[in-house]
């Protein structure tokens, strides 16, 4: 097929802009620190900071995987965007005050802190996972809308914009990230929202309000409402522990803006549900025979099953005029790069933060490690793209990337933050266990086959019935508080040796150390005496100062945990 000219010309245009409004914000913080380049040096306010906050959910995987949804499954099983709205809510009120304020850089700093540096690099690798994936629907998402409206080779669509996405956010960090994403989530508006009448009222498209109960809504069959109760779960409370959601609440100027942009986001992204979930409505009332897309002539007027990831951009391209469809497809290449590139932002400065400094190199310069970060993000936005290229279904891709949140790392970072007696002791036995009943319970996706079958298993396609991702996720839980609770006991009482401790977490611990993860002083922007020692102090220590206490009304203060 021939390369659509005037869709190119449209996607070229949108590609400038975009990448245009990134080196513009790149530069206005030209010689920005490692840390900087990843918080946006704490100066994110209610406006950006709503733009960003809201279209980091609100990327390619989100609008053209809820129309996919749609069609394919129905509204009933269309889980994953009220599922990662209601994760921004409960992120915002139990979790991005109390990270806020103490001035962490990234989401692993408290695990470090807590359960030492190896088993916060230990925990990386499931949220690297989920970030990869999450990127990779996105870049996707584009991939399928080029190779529709524009004829341009799906991999090459892919490859393309996950350079330009990776070419700004080398040198801009989260200024780019975050100015790109107010242009982002005005292109989505307009764009998605234009197309609507027209695909609405086009001749091969019955009134969607006809059937709908049958067509596009659907029911639940009750056999299947243990995997959709796993399913919302997972989505809600998987959706929490995520360095790209904690970059933004990092990056807010004061605790309250930092949980404020929580809930209007949340709302935000329902409200950007309805374009796509329409679209998705409208694709499943269409008699496609009627349209001239060939792969439907034969079909009974039904999309094939293959084409079922590539429902928005075949409404854009068959039941828009040209104009409009590009319009769309502008919307789509937009929300696509300026979403790409906070998973590989988020993903790289946890490596350069928590794994090479943390790890490999605890006296690294703020120069070495920029450039490790950058490094970082060409390496992350390659695998991604790989990953986009190979894997079928946006939706499911897009569901996957909240699962090993969910069972390894949400547990972890609620018991650092409100559980003061877990230990690296817990922590380990939860990783291990909560990662090998999830891999046991099988993964289609994955090609993964089950070890174990649950109650209600389905033989002939390998489909769990039991929330099964939600037990290995409370079995992750339990494991913490079972194992550091028993090691906290049978130290401290003497029963095991202090020789025994070899993390060196419960009572073989040194008094005091240095901070490797954060100085609070500079963390929060808090002028203090040059020769004042910041020190943070082991779990356990004799010589501990109270408990902090968070100061009265909002000021931001210096607020240290000693």
């Amino acid at each position: 097929m021939d390369v659509n000219v005037p869709g190119l010309v449209s996607v070229i245009l949108f590609y400038v802009l975009i990448l245009g409004i990134g080196i513009w914000a790149a530069r206005r913080k030209r010689n920005s620190n490692n840390e900087d380049l990843m918080l946006a040096g704490r100066d994110i306010g209610v406006f950006v900071g709503v733009f960003t906050m809201t279209a980091t959910w609100v990327g390619g995987g989100f609008i053209n995987g809820t129309s996919e949804a749609i069609y394919s499954w129905g509204f009933v099983w269309c889980q994953a965007p009220f599922g990662y709205a209601a994760s921004l809510w409960f992120g915002g009120f139990f979790f991005a005050k109390r990270m806020r304020s103490q001035g962490y850089v990234t989401m692993l700093d408290p695990i470090q802190q807590k359960y030492g540096d190896r088993m916060g690099g230990l925990l990386y690798l499931p949220s690297l996972m989920g970030e990869l994936f999450w990127s990779a629907a996105i870049l996707g998402a584009l991939g399928s809308t080029l190779s529709v409206i524009i004829s341009l080779n799906y991999d090459l669509a892919v490859i393309a914009s996950a350079c330009i996405a990776v070419f700004y956010t080398l040198f801009g960090g989260l200024y780019s990230v975050a100015y790109t994403d107010v242009v982002q989530l005005i292109c989505i508006f307009f764009g998605l929202w234009l197309s609507i009448p027209f695909a609405m009222t086009h001749d091969a498209v019955s009134d969607i309000t006809v059937n709908y109960t049958t067509v596009w809504i659907k029911e639940l069959d009750p056999a299947y409402s243990g995997q959709y109760i796993d399913a919302f779960l997972l989505l809600i409370f998987g959706g929490i522990g995520w360095q790209v959601y904690f970059q933004r609440v990092l990056s807010a100027r004061t605790t309250r803006i930092a949980e404020n942009l929580s809930y209007f986001a949340g709302f935000g992204c329902l409200f950007l549900t309805i374009p796509p979930l329409l679209i998705g409505a409208i694709a499943a009332q269409t008699d496609w025979s009627q349209t001239g897309y060939e792969s439907a002539k034969n079909l009974s007027g039904a999309l094939p099953e293959s084409d079922a990831r590539m429902v928005l951009p075949l409404v854009l391209q068959y039941l828009c005029p040209s104009a409009v469809s590009f319009f769309g497809l502008g919307a789509v290449a937009a929300a696509v790069m300026s979403s790409a590139d906070s998973s590989v932002l988020s993903a790289s400065g946890m490596f350069s933060r928590n794994i090479y400094r943390a790890i490999f190199r605890q006296q690294a310069s703020e120069r070495e490690l920029t450039w490790v970060l950058r490094i970082a993000i060409f390496g992350v936005g390659v695998v991604a793209t790989v990953i986009a290229i190979t894997v079928g279904s946006i939706y499911e891709l897009w569901f996957l990337c909240s699962d090993f949140v969910y069972v390894m790392v949400y547990p972890q970072l609620t018991c650092v933050v409100y559980f003061t007696g877990t230990n690296t002791y817990g922590s380990l036995a939860g990783f291990i266990i909560g990662l090998f009943f999830r891999l046991a319970g099988g993964d289609n996706l994955l090609g993964f086959k089950p070890l174990i079958r649950y109650p209600w298993y389905i033989e002939k396609d390998n489909t769990q019935l039991f929330p099964y991702k939600t037990f290995a996720m409370l079995l992750t839980f339990v494991s913490i508080f079972t194992v550091s609770y028993s090691a906290n006991y049978l130290f401290k009482r003497g029963i095991l040796s202090k020789q025994y401790d070899v993390f060196k977490c419960i009572v073989n611990l040194p008094k005091k150390r240095p901070s490797k993860i954060f100085n609070p002083a500079q963390e929060l922007n808090v002028e203090m005496s040059s020769k004042m020692t910041v020190t943070t102090y082991a779990e356990g220590a004799d010589d501990v100062p109270p408990p902090y206490t968070e100061a009265a009304s909002n000021q931001e203060v210096l607020q240290t945990k000693l």
